[in-house]
């Protein structure tokens, strides 16, 4: 039989429960001081653990603080049994939600610092989290003494048949798996698809990856059709890309002092214009006879698929110019019609003839 609530009950239950919210207090100062100790470390997997603990430390003070006061007060046995589990399952969902926050925190970080995986943690982010709060609540509900063997049976029926329902769901999420498991497309990756859309990959999430073309606007591709077509990733093996510019000059041209030229501009652009490979050798190659001109292919080396346009633009201007001081002739085909006259009109068109000329620009 429960002895009657006294005075001396509620002071101690009272100075239980305020050494609780003190430690807490306490506690919480402290995790802020190692968290700006923390955030002077190159690892940020410690800025991680020690904000998921900021919130679970104060909570299990606090929690600790109520279970020594409900031991204190003459409550009944049912009555106690419900404030202990009670406390319990606030611990546990607590220790749940910081859990998962860890989880996800730490491979977030250790995604994006190692060379190679996937930058792009969205999707193992939100797995690794349902997986942790899955865990939780199959605790708390073992706790609460409701049998969890019914429950993981009920819930294997239920999800075969939500997998049927939910086919092209399923086959967004396994394809994004598999594109980030082979490591064939990672954040930050210029990527061009045979259907058309092209861009820097923003993100990969559990359903769908989103582009972001060179006009900024963002695309939106499903995984299943991604993991499905044929496609061009600019970044691998390397970041680094050959460009390749089309020349043509006169046949009266001396070739030898065309590639020496041309050999200058290609150094000058290396090394003067953001985005070039300073590294890069010039490289000219001849390669046609072509009706009016002599054909030639520049081979430039840029950093990444983004700074072709603005290498290109400079190195056209520039060997334009170099080409006219000189005196090195673009020819431009020109075509001259000539018509006969004091002939039967009806014959006239078999009787033109148009011949090729070349004109220096």
């Amino acid at each position: 039989m429960n002895r009657d609530l006294t005075l001396d009950d509620l002071v101690m239950a009272s100075v239980a429960l305020a050494a609780g919210l003190l430690a807490a207090f306490l506690l919480r100062t402290l995790l802020r001081w190692l968290g700006r100790h923390a955030s002077r470390t190159k690892w940020s997997g410690d800025d991680v653990v020690v904000d998921a603990l900021r919130t679970l430390v104060p909570w299990c003070a606090v929690a600790g603080g109520a279970a020594v006061a409900a031991a204190v007060l003459p409550l009944t046995r049912t009555v106690g049994h419900h404030v202990s589990q009670t406390l319990t399952v606030l611990v546990i969902l607590v220790a749940t939600i910081t859990a998962a926050r860890v989880v996800g925190g730490l491979v977030r970080t250790f995604t994006q610092a190692r060379a190679g995986v996937a930058g792009s943690v969205t999707i193992f982010v939100n797995i690794t989290r349902v997986m942790v709060v899955a865990l939780g609540c199959l605790v708390v509900l073992q706790t609460l003494g409701i049998p969890i063997a019914p429950l993981v049976t009920a819930l294997g029926v239920g999800g075969l048949a939500v997998a049927l329902a939910l086919q092209d769901t399923l086959a967004n999420l396994f394809a994004g798996i598999h594109i980030l498991a082979s490591k064939t497309v990672q954040v930050g990756d210029y990527i061009r698809l045979t259907s058309g859309e092209e861009g820097y990959v923003e993100d990969i999430n559990w359903r769908q990856t989103t582009i972001r073309s060179l006009s900024k606007n963002l695309v939106i591709i499903p995984n299943g059709k991604l993991a499905g077509t044929n496609m061009t990733n600019y970044n691998r093996p390397e970041q680094e890309m050959t460009l390749l510019v089309q020349v043509g000059v006169g046949y009266d041209s001396d070739l030898e002092h065309v590639e020496r030229v041309t050999n200058e501009v290609v150094a000058e652009v290396m090394t003067g214009v953001e985005g070039a490979v300073p590294e890069h050798e010039p490289a000219v190659r001849f390669h046609t006879f072509g009706d009016s001109r002599i054909g030639m292919t520049v081979i430039l080396g840029v950093g990444e698929f983004g700074d072709q346009y603005r290498i290109k633009h400079e190195f056209i201007k520039r060997l334009h110019r170099r080409y006219q001081d000189e005196g090195i002739s673009i020819p431009a085909p020109t075509r001259t019609v000539t018509v006969h006259q004091g002939t039967d009109p009806l014959t006239i068109p078999h009787q033109r003839e148009a011949e090729e000329t070349s004109r220096p620009l």
